[in-house]
């Protein structure tokens, strides 16, 4: 099942995608004002049959998964971009934090913030949690706790993040930095999360093109290990990294973004977003 969100920011409504091409309306089924469960997406499954049919046409993409209670993001979990950058592979999963409210649409404005000349683009594979997860066993157990997929985009700005001390977060939490989108598709659609291609393009020019199965780390292991540390609850979502191409591991000059650029990110199955750069 495919799933979007359209309308007004603050205000869309849930909808499935066909195989058609055509929309149906879920918003009766699937709440507005919390992250989906497991639960919710198997009743939004069974109403499609019967959802009335909505007209996408024109109207705004928001985010596919509502109102995350976390982001969790994995660094350096490609073992070609921790080779463009100079890293040693992690024996463990590099953790950190997005803010929730950095999440926008697929076709959003990405805002350059204030002060930036090294804002970056990273292409991840986003995983949903569908059920509450902790204190998990096993990738297997990992993958069992997942709902779904969509394609996100890690937006970083690299000065922030490397050079002006303490963790990475000041980097990686700036607004509008973690576009999610277009299509949220059920775990059961995408089969093997560990062989899907993932691509970025800037104002047309490929720049990533890479592959999931060159993780460090894969998505049911990164969902059990992340249940050691935190309670995983429906909705969160895990950005688990970034293959090589991007702007900090290319030569000097280094392409960063600037306002006026536009960036594509997309993976296999899921979609692809394309956000517009703007001045904060």
């Amino acid at each position: 099942m495919k799933l979007v969100r359209h309308g007004p920011a603050g205000a869309e409504r849930a909808a499935a995608l066909l195989d058609d091409g055509s929309a149906v309306d879920l918003s009766d089924v699937l709440p507005a004002d919390r992250p989906w469960s497991s639960e919710d997406l198997q009743r939004a499954a069974g109403a499609v049959p019967g959802a009335a049919a909505v007209d996408l046409a024109g109207r705004r993409l928001g985010a596919p998964v509502p109102r995350p209670g976390a982001v969790f993001c994995i660094g350096l979990n490609y073992r070609d971009h921790a080779a463009e950058t100079g890293a040693e592979l992690p024996a463990e999963p590099v953790v950190f934090l997005k803010l929730p409210a950095t999440v926008v649409g697929p076709h959003d404005t990405v805002l350059v913030p204030r002060g930036s000349e090294k804002t970056d683009y990273e292409v991840e594979l986003g995983v949903v949690v569908g059920r509450t997860a902790r204190y998990l066993d096993s990738a297997e157990e990992g993958l069992a706790h997942v709902a779904g997929y969509v394609v996100s985009h890690d937006v970083s700005e690299r000065e922030f993040q490397l050079e002006r001390g303490g963790t990475w977060d000041k980097g990686k939490n700036c607004e509008t930095f973690n576009p999610l989108g277009p299509w949220f598709v059920t775990a059961d659609e995408v089969g093997d999360p560990q062989d899907l291609r993932l691509r970025t393009w800037v104002d047309g020019e490929l720049r990533q093109d890479g592959t999931t199965r060159d993780m460090v780390f894969g998505v049911g292991e990164l969902v059990a290990y992340l249940s050691r540390f935190a309670v995983l609850q429906p909705g969160d979502v895990v950005n688990t990294g970034t293959p090589a191409g991007v702007a900090l591991g290319r030569p000097d000059p280094k392409p960063y973004l600037r306002a006026g650029s536009v960036v594509e990110c997309e993976v296999s199955g899921l979609g692809r977003t394309r956000n517009p750069l703007g001045a904060a």
